[in-house]
């Protein structure tokens, strides 16, 4: 938000501050300045200058020859190419030797066979504004030589003030001078307004009704209640559309606008003032004339001001006359309506929008508009009256006219204030100091809360105003409001007593703090990805998106980081371990909450182990991927969680390198496996990625609290066996088979050789087994173990003809 050093200091008598002290101040009360910007920084140079004498270049079609008063006592020759300069008028000037603000230095110049002796300088060029179209008009009766800065007075600074998107009252000058305001005055009243120069006195009448009013010939009428609380329409006849004078477009310039027409700079000074916006339409181009509020037709089409053509859809809101639309509620007006410089009357409209269906309207049409950010952050209600009364007498100020003395007014939904409960024993409780009913009141007055004895002892009835009335709705609201009022920086920094919760975190936190503490352990980093993806990866919409691009709820976790992998490997990093747990979302029956169900993904790529000058480490596969899947599987599922090959359908794996992770009675749990390539955007560099995604039950079990126990006292028996295993038949069901027929004396069963090749039927392949045996109270004998032993294959052999290699 932009703000007018000279403008607030007006609005707040007695503010003697710097701008630097004004910028502390309002960073201290939680609206921190990024910028200060001297609007007559690089000017010193620039003067105002007569041109005496203006007509075209001998040897150009496209410049003009000018001569130039600029007070030095002789005329200057000035090689001009705007089409705007005349004879008899004033604009900004430069001399020779002197500079702009982006530090171009003028010199004496020859064009097209002309000297030229300085330069006459368009907004733009002044660092003043965008146009670039024309040299820029004084409307000044100063003398040719007059400095610039002193002749339009732009002896200001403008602040970049940071608004939170909750404090739309902050939008304007007068919330920010409420703010700044040192000793406030009555409840409502705020900070005096600049006066306006020659403004008459401006009286009218409301004729309300909430659906259809009629003033002159022109029907106001409302068919959108519930978007549209109230609708001002005011009418001017006999304006003279023309430029505004200095001190306006001076104040419109100060804060980065563009004056255009005194019409159109009333209702920008309005907006920029208090905070409302305003929209003027050209009496005699609406039909009827009849003004609506209604609803868009799907597919109706509407030409903004801005020259783009827009499509709308049935749930936006217009504004239409007896036949087309003429503005996007609250958002921007249409070219055919606009007033330009044959318009003599008037229809000027002030309204209150809903802001979500004006939020709603902007994002998806693309528009970015001072009256649509005001709009969806809440406008004064209450306000409305007041600025209208406040744009009327500059249009009749600044462009003559008379007002039509009644003021159309359909309010179809009245405001009331809200009072709000505040404890003061809450206060203390929730700032740790304790406030008195008269320093709340002192710190709430001067923003407008209306404070009284509550009904309770030791409380206070609070009203909110009007423009406080979004974002002040409970208690704890308030007490910001105390907090912030009397300085953040004033609290002790001591950390008082305090007792800690006893109420245990959820299961699921738990849950979700051992699984990091498992990846964190082999090598992975957590990251956290937006749950907005592109629309293909998700099926549940969002009614308000952050972009066209993610309008959707993501449905898997794996795809988003992926595309995080491949960042990664973009910017050289070979090594990736990345690992989330997040939401999924899916659709339900309508009326219903979309499905939600937490879970883990991972992804890695690189080398297993880290770099080290003693060895070269080995890329990861398919076996790394494996242990981490059995791992996090028992973790979150306990020792029922089944790893086996192969993976469902939504899992972009390749072909036969694939796992499923599967719970009691076969439920899927997790797919994981080598990714397929032909969906990632990887460098050719890039080596195999390895990805899972698993869901987490939404009420974990708690694990039984670890047992010590002591190392066995007795030795163990080893036996390694190359068993011949039919490929079908997965190594896990072979240790399983073993562990059940073995009994009690297995301690363990490991695979440690593979072989295929030599000697190996097809079909087949050689897996080397070390099972080892211990007892808990004596030494096992050979006999003891050799029969486990014999166990262990015969009933292999008898389950899938699996036999001892060589035997």
């Amino acid at each position: 938000m932009n703000i007018s050093y000279r403008w607030i200091r007006e609005l707040v008598p007695g503010l003697s501050d710097t701008p630097e002290v004004v910028a502390e101040r309002l960073a201290l009360l939680g609206f921190p300045v990024e910028g200060l910007h001297p609007l007559a920084s690089g000017l010193d140079d620039i003067v105002v200058a007569r041109v005496l004498e203006a007509g075209p270049h001998p040897d150009a079609d496209r410049l003009s020859l000018c001569r130039v008063d600029a007070g030095t006592g002789e005329a200057l020759q000035v090689v001009c190419g705007a089409p705007n300069v005349r004879a008899g008028a004033c604009y900004p000037f430069v001399p020779v030797g002197g500079t702009l603000p982006d530090g171009t230095r003028i010199r004496k110049a020859k064009i097209r066979g002309q000297h030229s002796f300085g330069m006459l300088c368009s907004p733009r060029e002044l660092g003043l504004g965008a146009d670039h179209a024309g040299i820029l008009e004084l409307g000044v009766s100063d003398p040719p030589g007059t400095p610039f800065v002193a002749a339009l007075g732009l002896d200001d600074v403008r602040l970049d003030v940071e608004v939170t998107s909750n404090r739309g009252d902050l939008l304007c000058h007068l919330g920010v001078a409420r703010e700044l305001a040192p000793d406030g005055p009555a409840a409502g009243d705020g900070p005096g307004l600049s006066p306006i120069p020659d403004a008459p006195e401006v009286a009218f009448t409301l004729r309300s009704h909430p659906e259809r009013v009629e003033v002159e010939g022109v029907v106001v009428r409302t068919e959108a209640p519930e978007r549209c609380r109230r609708f001002l329409g005011a009418l001017v006849r006999g304006v003279r559309v023309g430029p505004s004078p200095d001190w306006l477009q001076t104040r419109l310039r100060a804060v980065g606008l563009r004056p255009i027409n005194n019409v159109v700079d009333a209702t920008n000074y309005v907006l920029m003032e208090l905070g409302q916006p305003l929209h003027a339409y050209d009496l005699a181009a609406l039909s009827g004339p009849e003004v609506v509020v209604r609803m868009a037709s799907r597919g109706e089409a509407v030409r903004t001001l801005d020259g783009e053509d827009r499509t709308l859809d049935a749930d936006m809101l217009v504004i239409a006359d007896a036949e087309r639309t003429v503005d996007v509620a609250g958002i921007m007006g249409d070219e055919g309506s606009s007033v330009t410089a044959e318009t003599t009357d008037v229809f000027l409209e002030c309204a209150h929008f809903d802001p979500p269906g004006i939020r709603n309207t902007r994002k998806v049409l693309g528009i970015a508009s001072d009256a649509g950010y005001r709009f969806e952050r809440f406008v004064d209600p209450d306000g409305q009256e007041r600025a209208l009364a406040r744009c009327l007498a500059l249009i009749l100020a600044t462009a003559g006219g008379e007002l039509h003395p009644v003021v159309a007014d359909v309010h179809p939904r009245p405001w009331t204030d809200s009072t709000v409960t505040l404890r003061l024993a809450r206060v203390e409780r929730v700032l740790g100091v304790p406030f008195r009913a008269e320093a709340v009141t002192a710190l709430l007055t001067p923003l407008g809360f209306r404070c009284a004895p509550g009904a309770g002892p030791d409380t206070l009835s609070v009203t909110v105003p009007s423009w406080r009335g979004a974002d002040v709705t409970r208690e704890v609201d308030l007490i910001e409001e105390v907090a912030r009022r009397h300085g953040f920086h004033r609290f002790p920094d001591t950390l008082g007593a305090f007792r800690p919760g006893t109420v245990p975190d959820h299961p699921l936190f738990r849950l979700e703090d051992r699984l990091r503490d498992v990846l964190c352990a082999r090598g992975f980093l957590e990251a956290q990805t937006p749950a907005f993806v592109p629309e293909a990866e998700g099926e549940v919409r969002l009614q308000n998106p952050l972009s066209h691009e993610e309008p959707v709820l993501r449905r898997r976790l794996l795809p988003s980081l992926l595309r995080r992998l491949a960042y990664n490997l973009a910017r050289g990093n070979r090594d990736v371990r990345l690992f989330e747990l997040g939401t999924s979302f899916s659709a339900t029956p309508e009326g219903e909450l979309p499905a939600e169900e937490p879970r883990l993904t991972l992804v890695l790529t690189g080398a297993r182990t880290p770099p080290h000058w003693s060895a070269s480490s080995e890329a990861v596969d398919i076996w790394d991927l494996k242990g981490i899947l059995q791992a996090v599987a028992e973790t979150a599922w306990g020792p029922e969680a089944e790893v086996a090959p192969g993976g469902g359908d939504a899992f972009p794996g390749v072909p036969g390198l694939t796992l499923t992770v599967t719970g009691p009675e076969g439920r899927p749990l997790g797919t994981g496996g080598v990714v397929a390539p032909a969906g990632l955007d990887l460098p050719p560099w890039a080596g195999t990625v390895l990805g899972l995604e698993m869901t987490l039950p939404a009420e974990p079990r708690d694990r039984p609290a670890p047992t010590a126990r002591p190392l066995p006292a007795y030795p163990p028996v080893d036996r390694d066996l190359a068993l011949v295993v039919p490929d079908a038949v997965p190594a896990s069901d072979v240790e399983a088979l073993a562990r059940a027929t073995a009994g009690e004396a297995l301690e363990s069963v490991q695979i440690f050789d593979l072989y295929r090749g030599e000697g190996i039927p097809s079909g087949t392949r050689s897996l080397a087994l070390r099972f080892r045996f211990r007892h808990a109270q004596r030494t096992l004998t050979d006999d003891e173990v050799d029969h486990a032993t014999r166990r262990i294959t015969d009933r292999l052999a008898e389950e899938w003809g699996v036999h001892v290699r060589g035997a």
